[in-house]
């Protein structure tokens, strides 16, 4: 005989059992388990009562996760007294629940495609900018808070590189015979030096008469800096300022004089020049100058079959084993080092020449056409860039050199045409990404 009330199915389990959570848990799992015949009965022990069907028959159960407080808001369903008719029932809801997890499943796998999509985007974006769309925003230098630029002021608190650049003659002597050969020009005036370190410069223009020097670092170097003046006795002279130029207030409004060794790898690596600029417009008298005033980036073609080969080539079989694929990782990759002078096929070429006085800071991103005029028949290998050339006095700047992944054919005599492309990394403003593209090969070399 056939009851035909109207009734919650799962009601009926559990409130008409009396189930707890703990019930309707043994109950699902014992027909999991048993997948017999389930009577409805309100009349004697309940065949789930055993603790062992507290274990899950399947991992994952949806039935599982249901909460036992909802069923009352579960859809009303015509019941039989058949017992295979509400077990099919109870199957039927845990296949679609479990429908409905695997579509949830698929839907979260397409969304973290779509993630994946967006960063290799991103990525691309930061490598392969097209700085013809306009610069970066002005003064981000400038806008970096403390934390971000912490670990750039940080590596100049170590003490080996103020060594090796106060060791290096050709820039520490350059500043220093400038200041006691023009004293004309710095005697009596008011001197702001940016990016002081150990104050050597700070130093050289008390020597040559400054009334007064403002020293500004943000390194911990700037403790030393403190030292050393005090020790040659020029602390009536100097004051040293701990803090980025951006932020800090300085104890004038003005100043006649500002000097920096603001030179990074291919010049402009680091950055330091915006924070030269920034002091310069904000606290620059009017007739003030600017020191150093003026600077070039060169660049000239090299042809060094041997260096190819140990950086380039190598990857082609490393102990028997193809490595090709590290190619692709090692050439945007500047190399900055010592160049044989031998080594340079071409007529350097200047390709930006730097105005320390009234260039702005979009300005020091650019993109500029050159020709290099080729001096010896061979194969170009390098291009480089050098802030001091190859058959100079060696320098702490050295050379950076970028690899080109094939060898180019040139001859005596013919042009090498070509276009560079700077612009600074937008993900860390201290970085460059420079794009050379020279007899239509293109590649963009990440320095940092």
């Amino acid at each position: 005989m056939h009851v035909t009330a109207v009734i919650q199915i799962m009601k009926t389990y559990c409130r008409k059992q009396w189930l707890d959570d703990y019930g309707y848990i043994k109950m699902i799992n014992y027909i999991r388990n048993t997948v017999q015949s389930l009577l409805l009965t309100s009349n004697g022990p309940l065949p789930w009562d055993s603790d062992e069907y507290l274990k899950p028959a399947l991992a994952d159960d949806p039935l599982l996760q249901i909460d036992v407080e909802e069923l009352s808001e579960v859809t009303a369903v015509t019941l039989s007294p058949a017992a295979d008719d509400q077990v099919s029932l109870l199957l039927q809801r845990a296949t679609q629940a479990e429908d409905r997890a695997q579509r949830a499943e698929e839907a979260l796998a397409r969304a973290m495609d779509d993630l994946h999509k967006l960063k290799l985007l991103a990525q691309g974006l930061v490598l392969n900018t097209d700085t013809s769309r306009g610069p970066s925003r002005s003064g981000a230098i400038a806008e970096l808070r403390e934390d971000e630029d912490e670990a750039y002021f940080s590596s100049y608190g170590h003490y080996s590189i103020h060594e090796e650049m106060l060791k290096d003659k050709v820039r520490t002597e350059s500043y220093r015979d400038f200041m006691y050969r023009n004293m004309d020009i710095f005697k009596g005036k008011v001197v702001l030096d940016v990016g002081c370190g150990t104050g050597i410069l700070s130093m050289f223009a008390a020597k040559a008469g400054a009334r007064k020097v403002i020293a500004v670092d943000q390194s911990e170097i700037i403790y030393q800096a403190m030292d050393i003046v005090r020790s040659n006795k020029l602390e009536d002279t100097i004051t040293l300022i701990k803090g980025r130029i951006e932020e800090i207030g300085l104890p004038v409004e003005k100043v006649d004089i500002i000097i920096s060794e603001w030179m990074g790898y291919f010049l402009l690596f680091e950055s330091m020049l915006d924070s030269v600029l920034y002091a310069r417009d904000r606290y620059l008298a009017e007739d003030g100058l600017v020191y150093p005033d003026r600077c070039n980036i060169s660049l000239a073609a090299v042809g060094d079959t041997q260096k190819h080969s140990d950086r380039i080539a190598f990857w082609d079989a490393v102990y028997d084993f193809k490595m090709t694929c590290m190619k692709k990782a090692v050439i945007p990759e500047p190399v900055v080092e010592m160049l044989k002078p031998e080594t340079v096929i071409s007529e350097p070429v200047v390709i930006r020449t730097i105005d320390c006085g009234s260039v702005t800071v979009s300005e020091l991103e650019f993109t500029e056409d050159f020709s290099l005029k080729i001096t010896a028949s061979t194969f170009c290998t390098v291009s480089v860039m050098f802030s001091t050339a190859p058959d100079c006095t060696k320098t702490h700047w050295k050379q950076t050199v970028f690899l080109l992944e094939s060898p180019i054919p040139v001859k005596t005599g013919e042009e090498l045409p070509g276009q560079i492309t700077v612009h600074k990394n937008r993900k860390d403003p201290r970085a460059l990404l420079i794009t050379l593209d020279i007899a239509g090969r293109k590649q963009t070399y990440s320095l940092q």
